[in-house]
């Protein structure tokens, strides 16, 4: 407005006008927007239920098995050691070889007992020559006293002579066996079939022969078809298997030989079979435990002494039960449950007490009947009272759903 033509105040009025349009604009965005938070939101929509896999239960007659923890023992171990004192002259046998009885094992020096021998055998021969002398002079002492040119009592001095004689020819026949003997123990032999360990004594050195315990230990020889496996089976067993045979539901392992099976260390199935021959005949006070074997079959040799095993004992009469895959259970805290499906297709979660695994399968005692659909796979899918789409799966193997085999 100062200026003097009026152009100032021009540009003043068109700044006072021009921002009118724009505040109408802002008005109406808000207003839209207003509207817009007054309108509801569309809601998604729900998902579709999750596909799980289903099967009812197998249903067959089955048998329990108990467990235990099992060392392997030969049946036969022989400590090799000599009889006869002496140096060492040679070892033929390989470390570790399966050796028969019979086979050579070790030589020692045989030449001082030869020498014996022949000492005793001179020996025998004298004996012999002083009963053949005695007889010769009780001969002529008999035919003497019949002519009364000798007494009786010089006839019973050589009937005596030839007695000692004879005693003589018998001590020093038993002192050249005894020699002869002792030149056959130089040979040290395998006294049973099995496999040896490595020599213990090299060639060269002496070596301490006795019968009494004493003698030098050369090696050591053990069986193995078949082999021996110790295992020991707890109180609570014992009485339940002493209750099975009283009810003759059951054969008592000291009257019958009943089936174990023997799965090695790595594995995941039996590879071995047997039967119980032997239960001690008391329990360990100590332990509260039974001493137990079985006598197993080794024909491939592949099991030694001193090695676990597990070993499974039938442990009940056959019975009816309802078997289920064992990924099927869960466990919710102190219980284990499994999924079943309705038959409006929700979840249900039931507690179930579960028995042994019987090929595979999980034995349920409670808790299943042989018409419910449990979910075996899916599980992490599956919500309780949620709806679920389920497809059956293949027949467990061993039987099919529901039917005994």
């Amino acid at each position: 407005m100062s200026g003097p033509d009026g152009s100032e105040q021009f540009v003043k009025k068109h700044d006072f006008v021009s921002p009118r349009p724009r505040a109408i604009a802002g008005l109406l965005v808000a207003a839209f927007a207003l509207a817009g938070c007054g309108q509801p939101t569309s809601q998604a929509g729900a998902p579709p239920p999750a596909p799980v896999t289903v099967a009812q239960p197998v249903k067959r007659t089955v048998t329990d098995w108990d467990e235990f923890t099992g060392r392997f023992e030969a049946v036969e171990e022989v400590q090799v050691r000599p009889r006869v004192g002496g140096f060492v002259n040679s070892v033929e046998f390989q470390d570790g070889a399966i050796v028969h009885q019979g086979d050579l094992l070790y030589v020692i020096d045989p030449r001082p007992f030869e020498a014996v021998a022949e000492q005793a055998d001179g020996q025998l021969s004298d004996a012999r020559a002083k009963v053949e002398l005695a007889k010769r002079e009780l001969d002529r002492g008999l035919s003497l006293v019949q002519t009364s040119a000798v007494s009786e009592q010089a006839v019973d001095q050589r009937r005596q002579a030839l007695q000692a004689a004879h005693a003589a020819e018998t001590q020093a026949a038993g002192a050249l066996k005894a020699a002869r003997l002792n030149i056959e123990f130089t040979h040290v032999t395998a006294p049973i079939t099995g496999r040896v360990s490595r020599h213990l004594v090299s060639p060269g050195n002496l070596v301490q022969g006795s019968d009494n315990g004493s003698s030098t230990l050369l090696t050591s020889i053990v069986t193995l078809d078949p082999i021996y496996v110790y295992f020991d089976m707890d109180e609570a067993t014992f009485i339940k298997y002493s209750k099975l045979w009283f009810e003759g539901r059951r054969p008592s392992s000291r009257d019958t030989a009943n089936p174990v099976q023997v799965t090695l260390a790595g594995e995941t199935k039996a590879s071995h079979e047997g039967t119980i021959n032997f239960l001690d005949n008391r329990l360990d006070v100590s332990t509260g435990t039974l001493r137990s074997r079985a006598v197993v079959k080794n024909t491939d040799l592949s099991i030694l002494p001193g090695q676990f095993g597990r070993v499974r004992l039938i442990g009940s009469a056959p019975y009816e039960a309802l078997l289920i895959p064992d990924v099927a259970v869960a466990t919710d805290q102190s219980r284990k449950i499994v999924f079943v499906v309705k038959p409006d297709d929700t979840v249900e979660a039931r507690p179930v007490t579960l028995g042994p695994l019987d090929d595979g399968l999980r034995v349920i005692r409670e808790g299943l009947k042989a018409e419910d659909r449990v979910i075996v796979n899916g599980i992490q899918r599956a919500r309780v009272g949620a709806k679920v789409a389920p497809q059956t799966a293949p027949a467990p193997a061993g039987g099919k759903p529901g039917d005994k085999s």
